[in-house]
């Protein structure tokens, strides 16, 4: 890897199709600006189709010839995730795992499960599996789920997980992130043991500049609009360890990617380590088929052995 990799790294994409979750701001506009940029057809997957276009209208304002396609994509809500997929039909290469909410107060999606954990993993771990064999037939095909620095203090409260008894929208936040990051070497063992084709990989942009906290209360914006100014990084570079692993040739399945400055806060993308817990399949595997049961999908793959 190169000491300063930017998106002028990134491999001519013509020919292959990246759909990005949460693409109409953040690391997910910003990931699906640069692959555009570098001859890529982008999904952006957004909640707001409003704010889809919008997003879209900039990425053409700098690069004319960027072929987007906004189509609307709850992740909250597994009906939508299942109508979505059944509904998609193109081409697909490259996923990435993107959109997330950070500690909201308490509430549950449609389907009762706490909304971050609904969101930002079963949204997502639904989404990856209807797609899956699309995938399988795709160019160089990857997963790249974002996680967080929150997946190291993060458990997954098996006792108590929709928060009834013991809500903490920080707590939880940290659980969303460490099932994310399950997730993703869980898929990496599966797609080994079945001899897929398809990449799983984890990136984390450190501390950037986004609209993650929107969904926080208004104290914890008010203090954030003072703080992150003077300990992030603009949400350009930290959709560099995500891009990286996207686009890469030089990245591999259950690799992890994050900024490479201290304590992995800022700069530029670098190999990192999951936390310990993280890498223990046994907890996977436990999520894994809690997972199937709560989204009702079921990869087509087996266990790892």
């Amino acid at each position: 890897m190169n000491a300063e990799w930017t998106t002028a790294d990134i491999p001519d994409q013509t020919g292959r199709t990246f759909m990005v979750t949460g693409a109409n701001s953040g690391l997910g506009l910003e990931t699906a600006r640069a692959v555009a940029a570098r001859g890529a057809r982008v999904v952006m997957t957004v909640r707001s189709e409003e704010k889809g276009r919008a997003a879209a209208a900039d990425i053409i304002s700098t690069a004319p010839d960027a072929d987007l396609e906004v189509r609307r994509l709850d992740l909250a809500d597994l009906d939508s995730v299942k109508a979505f997929a059944a509904d998609y039909d193109g081409h697909l290469d490259v996923l990435v795992n993107n959109a997330g909410i950070m500690i909201p107060p308490r509430r549950l999606t449609k389907q009762g499960h706490e909304s971050q954990f609904g969101t930002n993993h079963l949204g997502h771990f639904a989404l990856t599996g209807l797609l899956l064999d699309r995938l399988g037939k795709g160019q160089h095909p990857r997963v790249v789920t974002v996680s967080s620095l929150a997946h190291l203090s993060g458990r997954i409260h098996f006792d108590d997980l929709t928060g009834e008894r013991s809500y903490g929208p920080v707590r939880y936040y940290e659980q969303s992130k460490f099932a994310n990051m399950l997730f993703t070497l869980e898929l990496d063992r599966r797609l080994r043991a079945a001899g897929s084709p398809v990449r799983s990989l984890a990136a984390h942009p450190g501390f950037s500049d986004t609209q993650l906290m929107q969904s926080a209360n208004a104290l914890v914006r008010a203090a954030g609009k003072v703080v992150m100014p003077f300990v992030t990084q603009s949400a350009a570079a930290g959709a560099l360890p995500q891009l990286y692993a996207a686009t890469d040739p030089r990245a591999e399945g259950g690799q992890y990617f994050g900024p490479g400055g201290r304590r992995e806060r800022k700069g530029w993308p670098v190999l990192v380590q999951p936390a310990p817990t993280a890498e223990d399949p046994g907890t996977a595997k436990r999520l894994w088929e809690l997972s199937e049961t709560l989204t009702g999908v079921r990869f087509p793959l087996t266990a790892a052995a």
